[in-house]
């Protein structure tokens, strides 16, 4: 059985972690597939959003610590930068919204790689844990970056230091999830989220995604600048000049994403 699943329908690609006997833990062939299976839903033209869930009850579980026992003593800085930073700087760098679909327990690096995503969506059931104090770790794979800006420094050092697990309900009341549902109502909900991104004006969303990320660290000054810079990017897609037309023919634009 593969470690990760790829299917593209309709301008979405469905990134499935396949993993399910051990809650989608992260080995080293699972996160090299995500690398790729990352790269290939960037690089082909007919995918316009990505939806990245996990297969059974959980989303995923982080690193596999069994794997990893057996693997010996490792260099987890190395282990970082060869396996999920990448996965973080993909999830971010790619020019295409990312929804996480919250099906289950997303732990440690798992919890990471939802907070990395653009938009989570959230079964009733699944809850949120940075787990790593608990083995006496640190934050890794982005949740430091992600996690004060989301939900403020003090609840994010909470979080953090006290491995406190956050259910659905509770992450949403924090912001860090977009919306929960009954998890029956879980695969309708992101293929309705998945079909207005991939109908979307899909270069104005990616410009909008890296403003978005650069704003959170940026000055006014420079966030004015750069917002001017993409404008005029925007200002001359395909898409601009259809969404002008459709608004003058009081019709529903047809965005191609280009």
């Amino acid at each position: 059985m593969t470690s990760l699943l790829l299917e593209t329908t309709n301008g979405v690609a469905t990134i499935t972690l396949n993993r399910p006997e051990v809650y989608n833990a992260f080995n080293d062939p699972l996160s090299y597939e995500l690398q790729d299976a990352l790269k290939q839903a960037e690089r082909d033209p007919a995918v316009r959003v990505v939806v990245l869930t996990g297969a059974g009850k959980a989303f995923s579980s982080g690193q596999d610590l069994k794997a990893s026992m057996e693997a010996g003593k490792r260099n987890l800085s190395e282990s970082l930068h060869k396996r999920y930073n990448p996965i973080i700087r993909a999830i971010r760098n790619m020019p295409k919204p990312v929804i996480c679909k919250l099906n289950g327990v997303a732990a440690g690096a798992g919890c990471s790689l939802a907070l990395a995503c653009d938009m989570i969506i959230a079964s009733e059931a699944a809850t949120m844990i940075e787990i790593f104090v608990n083995i006496a770790l640190v934050l890794d794979s982005g949740s430091s970056y992600f996690l004060p800006r989301t939900v403020g420094y003090h609840r994010a050092f909470e979080l953090a230091t006290k491995a406190s697990k956050v259910t659905a309900a509770e992450a949403l009341q924090m912001g860090l999830i977009n919306k929960v549902v009954p998890a029956d109502a879980l695969d309708a909900a992101v293929e309705a989220e998945a079909a207005y991104y991939a109908a979307a004006p899909t270069k104005a969303i990616a410009l909008m995604k890296k403003m978005l990320t650069k704003g959170m660290t940026e000055s006014l000054d420079a966030t004015l600048e750069y917002e001017a810079y993409c404008q005029e990017i925007a200002g001359n897609s395909a898409d601009n000049r259809e969404g002008i037309n459709a608004f003058l023919e009081k019709r529903k634009p047809a965005f191609t994403g280009n």
